[in-house]
């Protein structure tokens, strides 16, 4: 089986509905041959985390559409892709709450970086992991991965390509001293 992203549209469902959302997607796709793993909820999709052949796609796909309108598919498989371009992914995922896609574009820069760059690009991954954790009702965790997030950031220079790392550091120590994540772009 092939592992897939898909984004369903979201108009009423928060985090705290992510494993109603995966438990509904099971049973809807229940006698078919697919694993739903789970769920993350974003402000303007649904994303779930699927295994499937590629010929029960279409069919998952059709049995899940109570739950939403489908925004796209994504195809996970690791990537070899070029630096510029992996930051590129990596903000836009970012910037459109898709934090997990997010972690695995910088993932590919990060095998591409040495010494202090690499640090610095793990920082920001993390940060992306603290929010997808919170796209599946896990803040908590989120908000832990944020004292991580900045021992890598630490006193890296304050822009990495076109990302502004002092504002991430500061929207991290903010997010920390709140006890709650709070969406940003980078």
């Amino acid at each position: 089986m092939e592992r897939y992203l898909l984004h369903f549209k979201n108009e009423k469902y928060l985090p705290q509905n992510c494993r109603e959302l995966a438990h509904r997607a099971r049973d809807l796709a229940s006698d078919m041959n697919v694993s739903v793993r789970l769920a993350r909820v974003a402000s303007k999709f649904i994303e779930f985390d699927v295994a499937s052949e590629k010929v029960d796609l279409d069919p998952l796909v059709e049995r899940l559409s109570p739950i939403g309108e489908l925004d796209n598919v994504r195809h996970v498989v690791e990537e070899h892709i070029d630096k510029d371009k992996g930051i590129q992914d990596g903000i836009f995922y970012f910037n459109n709450e898709r934090f997990w896609e997010c972690h695995e574009a910088f993932e590919g820069v990060w095998n591409q970086c040495y010494g202090r760059e690499k640090e610095l690009v793990q920082g920001i991954i993390l940060v992306a992991v603290a929010f997808a954790h919170e796209q599946e009702n896990e803040e908590s965790i989120g908000i832990g991965m944020l004292k991580r997030a900045l021992e890598k950031l630490g006193s890296s220079p304050s822009m990495y390509y076109s990302i502004d790392v002092d504002r991430i550091r500061k929207k991290a120590i903010e997010m920390q001293q709140a006890n709650k994540l709070t969406r940003f772009e980078i």
